[in-house]
């Protein structure tokens, strides 16, 4: 008698390397941008919203509050920055659900890719789209009369703390993406929160004309904290202090969403 050995095919193992990780999100990242090339409108959104903000706020609010547009345009355009980067992350929560409703996202799963990379290619990605709308504001405010104090360095500076602070707070986004039902529910939720989040700060008034109590929240929102950075780095000013601040709410953001995204995206049927 002869004995026939039985050779089992070994396991599949859904266990992906680092280098894996980064070559997976940065595909998915591609995958994001190239978007803009069959649907252009999402870069004249891109393109427009910003300038339409800049000008309203200045045109409208630089006198009434500054008493001309040329000091306010000094104080607002680091606020009005700020403020765009921490809005412009519901995009990015509609856009996950979109995916998620539409299917997308149950191919993505099927695939032997690793899990955070979906997640890690959107964030990526509209970092990337959020870092054009900075050029513009900056580009513009220029034209309007802004004057840089900073130099380079500090544009650059600026550039690299609000790429680090989108690329966290992305991930609160992420979780209300995975989680909604429907893009609509996104969209109620995350301006029922961002937007008192951004206005009860100083991107846009100083926190001085503000009521006592008002004013203790003020100072230690994560917006007026990247707002301040990026005046110190752009105009003058103190520069250490708000940036640590901002590096600390972005930590956090990161510590307490990233887990909590990617669970919510391993769960989601």
């Amino acid at each position: 008698m002869t004995t026939v050995a039985e050779h089992r095919p070994k396991a599949v193992t859904r266990r992906v390397g680092p280098a894996s990780t980064v070559r997976h999100s940065m595909t998915l990242t591609w995958r994001s941008l190239v978007q803009i090339k069959h649907n252009p409108f999402e870069l004249i959104e891109l393109s427009i919203q910003p300038l339409m903000m800049l000008l309203l706020f200045v045109y409208v609010f630089g006198g009434a509050i500054a008493g001309n547009t040329t000091d306010y345009i000094q104080f607002a355009l680091p606020g009005i920055i700020a403020q765009n980067a921490l809005i412009a992350t519901i995009g990015t929560a509609i856009a996950l659900n979109t995916d998620v409703t539409k299917g997308v996202f149950d191919r993505l799963r099927s695939l032997p890719i690793a899990r955070t990379a979906p997640l890690a290619g959107r964030i990526i990605a509209d970092s990337a789209k959020q870092m054009w709308s900075v050029l513009l504001f900056i580009v513009l405010g220029l034209v309007l009369g802004f004057r840089v104090g900073g130099g380079i360095a500090g544009v650059l500076g600026t550039f690299a703390l609000l790429l680090v602070f989108t690329l966290a707070m992305s991930w609160m986004a992420v979780l209300v993406g995975l989680t909604a039902k429907d893009p609509e529910k996104v969209q109620m939720f995350a301006f029922s929160f961002l937007m008192p989040l951004t206005f009860t700060s100083n991107a846009f008034v100083p926190s001085e004309t503000m009521p006592g109590w008002l004013r203790v929240w003020v100072e230690i929102n994560p917006v007026t904290q990247l707002a301040d950075a990026a005046r110190g780095m752009l105009v003058g000013g103190e520069v250490a202090g708000p940036v640590v601040n901002s590096l600390l709410w972005a930590a956090g953001a990161v510590i307490v969403f990233a887990p909590l995204a990617v669970r919510a995206f391993r769960l989601r049927a």
